[in-house]
């Protein structure tokens, strides 16, 4: 193959880079901890405890303590078995923990014999702890016994070794520090630990967790003890305070999947419905939070929207027919914790739960204590069936206006030259891209499904919003057409019932004025229309940087590594490949863009999330990146450079 195919530089065996060991995991932290920013490394610390909780949830420990150092270091022992010092059998020189703590994919929760159901599954989670610190210290007492072993970025700085006796001692301690050369200057907070560690109590009542942080940050308990026999019933009363319920007491339970279905693993619930806040719901399987939710979330609420629609049809309601899933979350506070034996997570970081059996257990689970707790308080069942028919009418007469006012969006929507609108009247199922130029605007109009796909062409960079006075921002063009456009207004007058559209999707070229011009834009949304965020509507396209054709053979690749890689495997077809680069998508003819961005039986598109731990972190972040202080954002680039493996320029 010639140099005009390799891009000039020489493509042989000498460049297939082999990572041994635990060298991925620094190479590329964010494969295995979703980044480097302060959620990355606490999420450290969730790995540790996550592997305390299994221990405690196996029946093996009772007790967990949690201690933050004044050093930044963090230290997290159990009283359960320890992990084992004795020789691996597969690797004879090395001990069990020294295989677990320095390779990826060892682990004792593969097989379920140790484990019946266990937050770690891939056997990476505390080996890649072990990887991104500049020094781990693991203690084992075991069989009266207390063995030690200490590492510094992953590697052993000696084996594991008896360190005396331990006879009132048992269980397994880890102590570890975040290496700066991955984290930069972030650091543990009390306050973030200090949270994880109660929710972790409430998740399982036979645990005790004990809190000591050496650090005083004014506001977070330096010592506590956390134990809650009443599960996740204490956690809703806590979190709901004096906000006043359609029910005095929780709809709460505790079911045992093997009574129910002969298979290992429970589910624990606890919900209420209030108009004093928004809904929310908190997930978990086995201990570990499912912030993206997953198939036990979608079990829980089909069992809780038969169960209402059955009371409505006995209660002679027939309008709880209409009541649908949105309808239950909008004043719905519900926590969802299951355990399961060998969970399917999308992701190493388990932020949605996968596994297909997790939603039949759960609703059947769900479903019949339900049915029973409505019959047993029906003053409860009849506010809380009311208010859901309340919540199903209002979306319903919003949704009629919305498809009244699409009618006659042509006459409202004078955008000359800009808008081009689709014939669907229901939001449902209708997308709006906004693409960058006019020129991609023709090529897009034409890809288009002109029934359910709309276009809104910008014009250049549009207003950092961060950086623009109030006066400004009223007066942009750009600004106003796309507000106009979505009609939802925005800033305090944003109303979500308002979006004309069910997907707003982002289309700019695959390089670096396009990512900038999507930074601007969802700056723009971040700021001025977050809940259109948080009810997942912003989508981020993914166009193609270049085609490659052999033949009657195409393929379209999104990086300059993967046209190496298609190049040098072939593509299968006959003659030369050709390889085009897009520029832009107004490069693109429309059966390009259609195939590769716009369609969505063959597209591929992101979902822009806003997912924070702490209060006030995803603004901090925007703020630090897009705000007027060119420092904080320098600041930023010196701390995560050295991670960009690969940047279009």
């Amino acid at each position: 193959m010639d140099d005009l195919l390799t891009g000039g530089a020489q493509y042989d065996a000498s460049s297939i880079e082999v990572l041994e060991g635990l060298e991925p995991v620094r190479k590329r932290p964010g494969m295995y901890i979703g980044g480097t920013d302060e959620r990355a490394l606490h999420h450290l610390v969730a790995e540790v405890l996550d592997n305390a909780m299994d221990e405690a949830v196996a029946g093996h420990a009772s007790r967990i303590e949690v201690t933050l150092h004044a050093d930044g270091s963090c230290t997290v022992a159990d009283n359960g078995r320890g992990i084992p010092v004795d020789p691996h059998p597969k690797f004879p020189e090395k001990s069990a923990l020294e295989v677990i703590l320095c390779t990826l994919h060892a682990g004792g929760k593969f097989s379920g014999k140790a484990y019946e159901t266990s937050g770690g599954l891939h056997g990476v989670g505390v080996s890649v702890v072990n990887a991104l610190s500049d020094r781990l210290r693991v203690e084992v007492a075991r069989d009266r016994e207390l063995w030690a072993q200490e590492f510094s970025r992953g590697v052993p700085q000696g084996p594991v070794a008896k360190v005396g006796a331990a006879p009132n001692r048992r269980g397994t301690t880890v102590t570890f520090h975040p290496d700066a050369e991955i984290f930069g200057a972030l650091a543990l907070k009390p306050a973030r630990l200090f949270k994880a560690a109660r929710s972790k109590a409430y998740l399982f009542s036979g645990v005790e967790i004990r809190w000591r942080s050496e650090q005083d940050d004014g506001e977070t308990p330096v010592e506590a003890r956390f134990h809650f026999p009443g599960g996740l019933a204490d956690y809703l009363g806590e979190t709901l305070g004096k906000a006043a319920t359609y029910a005095d007491a929780p709809f709460a339970g505790r079911v045992d999947f093997r009574e129910k279905f002969g298979a290992p693993g429970s589910v624990e619930w606890a919900v209420n419905w209030t108009p004093a806040r928004d809904g929310f719901v908190q997930s978990y399987c086995n201990t570990v939070p499912t912030p993206e939710g997953g198939t036990h979330e979608q079990g829980f609420w089909a069992a809780i929207l038969k169960g209402i629609r059955a009371y409505g049809e006995l209660a002679n309601q027939k309008k709880a027919a209409q009541i649908t899933r949105e309808d239950l979350t909008a004043g719905g506070c519900a926590l969802v914790s299951c355990f399961i034996r060998e969970p399917e997570f999308v992701g190493q970081t388990k932020d949605r739960l996968a596994t297909t059996e997790a939603a039949k257990m759960v609703e059947g689970a769900v479903r019949d204590r339900f049915d029973t707790w409505l019959a047993s308080d029906t003053k409860a069942a009849g506010a809380i069936l009311d208010f859901l028919i309340l919540r199903a009418e209002e979306r319903l007469r919003r949704r009629q206006e919305k498809e009244t006012a699409r009618k006659s969006a042509t006459k409202r929507l004078r955008l000359p030259g800009k808008l081009v609108d689709c014939s669907d009247g229901a939001r449902e199922g209708t997308e709006l891209f906004l693409v960058e130029g006019d020129s991609a605007g023709g090529s897009a109009k034409m890809a288009r499904d002109r029934r359910t796909q709309a276009l809104l062409p910008l014009r250049g960079k549009i207003l950092n919003v961060l950086g623009a006075a109030s006066s400004k921002l009223g007066s942009n063009q750009e600004i106003a057409d796309l507000t106009q456009a979505l009609g939802t207004g925005m800033g305090t007058r944003f109303r979500l019932d308002d979006l004309r559209y069910d997907k707003v999707v982002i289309m700019t070229d695959a390089d670096v004025d396009g990512a900038h011009i999507a930074a601007l834009l969802m700056t723009f949304f971040f700021t001025q229309m977050r809940p259109l965020i948080d009810a997942g509507h912003l989508y981020l396209a993914c166009p193609p940087l270049y085609r490659l054709t052999q033949g009657a053979k195409r393929l379209y690749v999104a990086t300059d590594l993967e046209k190496e890689r298609a190049l040098a495997k072939g593509l299968g077809g006959k003659g030369k490949v050709d390889v085009q680069r897009f520029k832009g998508l107004g490069e693109m003819d429309a059966k390009d863009l259609k195939e590769t961005t716009m369609d969505p039986a063959t597209r591929t598109l992101i979902r822009v999330t806003a997912q924070e731990d702490e209060p006030g972190e995803t603004s901090g972040l925007v703020e630090r990146l897009m705000g007027k202080k060119p420092e904080a954002r320098f600041e930023y680039i010196q701390q995560n450079a050295r991670f960009v493996g690969e940047i279009d320029i």
